[in-house]
């Protein structure tokens, strides 16, 4: 017989735990592990209910993690530049007067307004303030990853060029 820590031949082997493996060892090498006996890592002896836990744990380590589900982001709203001027016209304020009391360029507001330019987190949180308005919204993501026995799901051949 071999012993499987030094690799002699021995003409006996023991069986022992040595860091949580199970291993057949020459007698001079059993000193470096505890002596098997068919018990679980902590001397107790390996049950039905431990194995099932053990099973279930091992299920879960396994299991593949969506790592978008229940992500939400926040977003701008779509038309950022109408929710703008529609409040800022509803307070009373030229473009001028606006960007005074905010202290920002008359130029940069007037292309949020037009949505040709998107504003930082912020310029939309002094903008909101100042307006009183919301400009974010919470937004599901909606990518998903694995998943779906049906017809849609991805698969290689999405990814693959058929000649």
């Amino acid at each position: 017989m071999i012993c499987e820590m030094c690799g002699k031949e021995v003409p006996m082997t023991k069986t022992v735990i040595v860091e949580g493996s199970r291993l057949n060892v020459c007698p001079s090498c059993a000193r470096f592990g505890e002596d098997y006996r068919g018990s679980g890592s902590n001397g107790a002896p390996v049950t039905q209910t431990v194995i099932q836990d053990r099973l279930q744990k091992r299920e879960r380590r396994m299991q593949s993690k969506d790592i978008y589900a229940g992500s939400a982001s926040v977003e701008l709203v779509d038309d950022y530049g109408g929710v703008i001027r529609e409040a800022r016209v509803a307070k009373g304020m030229d473009l001028d007067q606006f960007a005074a009391s905010i202290l920002e360029k008359k130029g940069t507001l007037a292309k949020i307004e037009a949505n040709n330019l998107i504003p930082d987190d912020k310029l939309i949180k002094k903008i909101e303030k100042a307006l009183g308005i919301k400009l974010t919204e919470a937004v599901q993501s909606g990518v998903t990853v694995g998943g779906g026995n049906g017809r849609n799901s991805m698969t290689l051949g999405n990814f693959i060029k058929k000649e």
